[in-house]
């Protein structure tokens, strides 16, 4: 087995890298413009989306959809890559050389990797900023009044630390009639369950008012009620939290609204609050996985794609390398909804498709290249 020369290399590696860009453009444009017509649609009967509006939030979905789109890409850049250099007996002539497979994919899968790599350290940050700014605008213009709260009922549930009373002490906060304007959350009815470490009940308020600002919620109308102790009324009480009226909205909104590097603490601050964070957990494990899903993609196009042209059945080859990339998503998608109603753990959920994937196309590879 020889050596794979710098200069081929850096060909194969060039190849690759070229049709997975086109094909990442190409079908991020063709996404991008469904999804344009269908806000389109949408907007017909709404006078706040003009059409300056829907270029702007299709505008700021854009790197949301190279996120979603980049596996894919690979994988269909990569069968037309290597389909390609198959076809002009390239490939042929270097694998007569002695060169194996495995040296000629070690640049492209490399390459897959760092694309990978670069979607979930360096495009996830950018996308979840574009893409919170895209919901919001969306939450303005095409469905006036919804938002994060108005699809939880109105109504919040918070658990938190609270240490007021003795260390290591929760409190369990509930508020009716949540109302969220210009950054400001107000709400009504608001009952605060205090508790030691054991969940033994030591004091209750009931507040006619609160208004959540920075770091405490400030209840108005309090009624303080503790057992063996007489009830008394507070006019204006300070009650802190580590909540903020953005951690509120975030906690109902998509996780994409959230980068990678976001992920950890506002998970760690999910469940510190009482809320779910399975959805938000298998973002982050699968943003985790993306590298790896894009390798996996990249060998499975060169399994499906290197077989010389002169055997025959190239095209059912193709065919078939492009309907594997689709049983992969769509098995990806399963696990995701068994990942999210938490039938199966939130890490095998995101890594399942990914792996499974990989000892496929390494064994077509060993097949192709061993016989």
């Amino acid at each position: 087995m020889k050596n794979i020369p710098y200069t081929l290399s850096v060909y194969f590696g060039r190849q690759f890298l070229f049709a997975v860009l086109a094909m990442l453009a190409a079908l991020s444009a063709l996404v991008a413009l469904f999804d344009f017509l269908e806000l389109l649609r949408e907007s017909a009967t709404k006078p706040l989306a003009g059409f300056g509006v829907i270029v702007r939030i299709e505008f700021l979905r854009v790197p949301w959809t190279l996120l979603q789109i980049l596996p894919f890409a690979v994988l269909l850049g990569g069968i037309y890559a290597f389909w390609r250099l198959s076809r002009s007996s390239e490939l042929v002539v270097a694998r007569a050389a002695g060169i194996s497979a495995w040296q000629f994919l070690a640049v492209p899968v490399l390459l897959a990797t760092l694309l990978g790599v670069f979607g979930t350290a360096g495009l996830s940050p950018l996308s979840a900023v574009m893409f919170s700014r895209a919901e919001t605008l969306y939450n303005m213009s095409l469905r006036p009044g919804g938002g994060p709260l108005s699809l939880n009922g109105g109504e919040l549930w918070v658990r938190q630390a609270d240490a007021g009373l003795v260390p290591g002490g929760v409190a369990v906060l509930h508020a009716a009639g949540v109302h969220l304007q210009n950054n400001i959350l107000r709400a009504d009815q608001v009952s605060v369950l205090r508790l030691d470490g054991r969940t033994t009940l030591l004091q209750r308020l009931e507040a006619g008012n609160a208004t959540l600002k920075a770091g405490e919620w400030d209840l108005t109308g309090v009624n303080v009620l503790a057992p063996d102790a007489e009830p008394r009324h507070i006019d204006e009480m300070i009650f802190p939290t580590d909540l903020t009226v953005h951690r509120v909205q975030e906690s109902f909104a998509s996780p994409d609204s959230l980068s990678f590097w976001a992920l950890p603490g506002f998970i760690a601050l999910l469940k510190r609050s009482g809320f779910s964070a399975t959805q938000h957990e298998l973002a982050f494990q699968a943003l985790a996985a993306l590298p790896l899903l894009c390798a996996t993609m990249a060998l499975v196009a060169a399994g499906f794609s290197m077989r010389p042209s002169r055997r025959g059945g190239a095209a059912s080859m193709l065919v078939s390398g492009v309907g594997c990339g689709f049983a992969l998503f769509m098995v990806s998608e399963v696990a995701n909804q068994f990942g999210t109603s938490g039938a199966v753990p939130v890490i095998l959920a995101a890594w399942a498709p990914a792996v499974a994937g990989l000892f496929l196309a390494l064994a077509l590879l060993l097949h192709l290249e061993d016989g």
